[in-house]
């Protein structure tokens, strides 16, 4: 989506993508990854998510990505944050602490920006892209992140053609060919319909949430 798209959702307040609690899904199974206290983990378009504020629990570094600056306002402001604030290329980096959110978009990124990333969890960001855009998407992680990078994303599937996104479906075709290079396994398969009245009154037959554990 373009940029006002989503600077006009945050500025309305129409932020149905976020999750009041921390999700059950990064509780469940970022154990597994065994990343080593003290990694550093991408958070890409992580607008003003609770699951940062868990991975930094954990004893992780956090580096979030966000292009919505009331997004990223918010989360400091609403956790009571003190921010140090510094311009660094096209991104102006907001830290606390172990948290860092690099505001601005995701696609002007560098190997450099990523270098000590460890992890990666999307729980949003792939979701939130229409077709063309997370094919870009994927490869910029696959090309600028480091080699040995592990990381969980959480997918959405459903019949694209009775709704439109976001947050958008993304097959299980379209993630293993998105991710070729990696190591991509499916950890949980849930049906979801049941929980999500704007897709049943759409006519959606199935609307499947689907957990990959990544590995390069």
């Amino acid at each position: 989506m373009e940029p006002a798209f989503w600077h006009k959702r945050w500025a309305d307040n129409q932020i149905g993508f976020h999750q009041p609690q921390v999700n059950p899904y990064l509780q469940a199974h970022w154990p597994a990854l065994g990343l080593a206290p003290g990694a550093r983990v991408l958070v890409p378009l992580c607008g003003k998510s609770l699951d940062m504020l868990w991975l930094a629990a954990q004893g992780y570094r956090v580096l979030g990505v966000e292009l919505s600056r009331r997004a990223v306002a918010d989360f400091f402001n609403e956790h009571g944050l003190q921010v140090q604030l510094a311009q660094h290329g096209a991104f102006e980096i907001w830290r606390s602490d172990e948290l860092e959110i690099c505001c601005g978009d995701v696609f002007a990124l560098g190997a450099e920006d990523l270098a000590d990333c460890a992890g990666v969890y999307d729980r949003a960001a792939l979701i939130a892209l229409p077709a063309g855009m997370r094919e870009r998407y994927m490869t910029l992680l696959g090309e600028k992140l480091p080699m040995a990078c592990r990381g969980l994303l959480v997918t959405l599937d459903y019949d694209q053609a009775l709704i439109d996104g976001p947050p958008f479906s993304v097959a299980d075709a379209e993630v293993r060919a998105g991710f070729a290079g990696w190591q991509v396994d499916e950890v949980e398969g849930r049906e979801i319909l049941d929980q999500s009245p704007k897709f049943l009154q759409a006519g959606v037959e199935s609307l499947v949430e689907r957990v990959y554990r990544l590995r390069r």
